[in-house]
């Protein structure tokens, strides 16, 4: 891996990562096409992939820093140093048990599958393809049916609920965690911005336990990276992953998911096109 390829994945996970168009899948397609993918020692694109994403999270926590500090802060006051009844707790607190109830299926599914998930379903292309245009389609029926009327004041348990197992869906790569999240609550007639919004904050705890993980048990796969190009591509995800928090939720306040629709169905058939010219192997 150059330094060019480094800074190229390091925007590509910082891009994709947030918008909802799959970080997971642009990344295998990249990796194919850069050939950095070793057919005999996967392990190796897995651990890079791990350690990227690590990058990314950053880019929340910081983005995020004030709304967590607040949540942890009113969760501990209101359930441990003043314990209240949950329908006496500030909104704070309360959204803290929604990003735990959001947490449990994706925790639950993720550990259940992990080894299905993390096989060669990850890198086959048919299946990212698949879920790029699967999931244009369902997010096409949210934009169509939705109401948006609803914001974060109004979110309660069982929306938690309901866009913590689409969560669980965006491990099926190609389907996009943001784009799944943001659809659900799309659905249950969240706006736009606060369907992303709360879409980021409820992915920090499976993201960032998921990406320790997965960087815990890769770390003996990294010694073939250069640890500079790792450091690039962390540091350039995290850059441009902020940035990408920042555009989604100011474009979703005026704008409708429309163009990332197009863009998932394109994206999806394109693939098809490049296996079908034998460019790009499934």
């Amino acid at each position: 891996m150059s330094f060019i390829e480094a800074i190229i994945l390091g925007i590509i996970q910082g891009l994709t990562e947030f918008l909802p168009i799959s970080s997971t899948g642009h990344l295998t397609v990249a990796g194919k096409i850069m050939n950095l993918i070793s057919e005999s020692n996967p392990q190796v694109w897995t651990a890079f992939i791990a350690v990227i994403q690590l990058g990314t999270m950053i880019a929340v926590l910081i983005y995020f820093r004030i709304d967590i500090k607040n949540i942890i802060r009113d969760f501990l006051k209101d359930n441990l140093w003043r314990r209240k009844n949950f329908f006496e707790q500030s909104f704070n607190a309360k959204m803290g048990w929604y990003v735990i109830i959001a947490t449990i299926p994706v925790v639950v599914i993720g550990l259940s599958f992990k080894d299905i998930i993390e096989g060669t379903l990850t890198k086959n292309l048919y299946v990212i393809s698949a879920s790029l245009i699967l999931l244009a389609l369902i997010l096409g029926i949210a934009e169509k049916t939705g109401k948006f009327k609803r914001d974060m004041n109004e979110i309660k348990w069982f929306d938690a609920l309901i866009i913590g197992i689409a969560q669980s869906f965006a491990l099926v790569p190609g389907s996009s965690r943001s784009g799944t999240t943001i659809t659900a609550g799309l659905f249950l007639g969240l706006n736009r911005e606060t369907a992303a919004r709360f879409s980021f904050l409820m992915s920090i705890p499976a993201v960032f336990a998921s990406g320790l993980l997965e960087f815990y048990e890769t770390l003996k796969y990294l010694e073939s990276i250069s640890i500079i190009n790792l450091l690039i591509a962390t540091i350039t995800s995290a850059l441009i992953g902020y940035l990408s928090i920042e555009f989604l939720l100011k474009y979703l306040r005026k704008r409708t998911t429309f163009i990332f629709i197009v863009y998932r169905i394109l994206a999806g058939f394109l693939i098809l096109l490049l296996i079908g010219f034998k460019i790009l192997q499934p």
